[in-house]
């Protein structure tokens, strides 16, 4: 069976059981791919890069939320009035 691997960087599971921190270390904060029986079970990433992720996600959900709210009637509304 084929898998699409979406990292550069790979490590098997036991290697990562064995040696943590010197496995993820080693993808030099890069996206780290884990294998289990040579296939992609789960994807390690640094924590800014996961930070960048959620931003990213966060971002296209505010997006769909004003496309969908472009059709709306304007309310004017004063400054004071708040």
């Amino acid at each position: 069976m084929t898998n699409l691997i979406l990292s550069n960087m790979t490590a098997r599971i036991t290697e990562l059981k064995k040696h943590p921190m010197a496995t993820v270390n080693s993808a030099q904060g890069e996206p780290l791919a884990i294998l289990s029986h040579n296939e992609p079970v789960f994807y390690c990433v640094p924590a800014k890069t996961y930070e960048a992720m959620l931003d990213i996600l966060e971002d296209i959900e505010l997006v769909k939320l004003v496309q969908a709210r472009t059709h709306e009637k304007e309310i004017e509304v004063d400054i004071h009035d708040l």
